[in-house]
């Protein structure tokens, strides 16, 4: 999987298309990502002490990889990502500029 937690993407389709946000969890089961401030839904919360009021929290939803793409640090843009081997590690890269992501 190309996608960790802490990149930046971009989201290329679906009603948040256009937005950047940082990516807080990966789901590698299946093949979905939660990305700040994004897909937010909400989740009707009881209180839990008594005098205390239940509220409604918004949370992000999970949105499918194939539908988001990785911001380059280098050069800004979204990019596809491609892998370096240098003495036995493996680098991700960016295909535009070729720097390290």
């Amino acid at each position: 999987m190309k996608i960790r937690k802490g990149d930046t993407v971009l989201i290329i389709s679906g009603k948040d298309r256009g937005k950047q946000g940082k990516i807080i969890q990966v789901l590698r089961k299946n093949n979905q990502v939660l990305v700040e401030g994004v897909n937010l839904r909400k989740k009707h919360q009881k209180p839990k002490k008594q005098g205390q009021k239940g509220q409604i929290i918004l949370k992000p939803g999970s949105i499918s990889i194939s539908n988001v793409k990785i911001i380059c640090r280098k050069c800004g843009k979204p990019v596809k990502v491609g892998y370096k081997i240098e003495e036995k590690k493996k680098y991700r890269i960016c295909k535009k500029c070729r720097e390290e992501i």
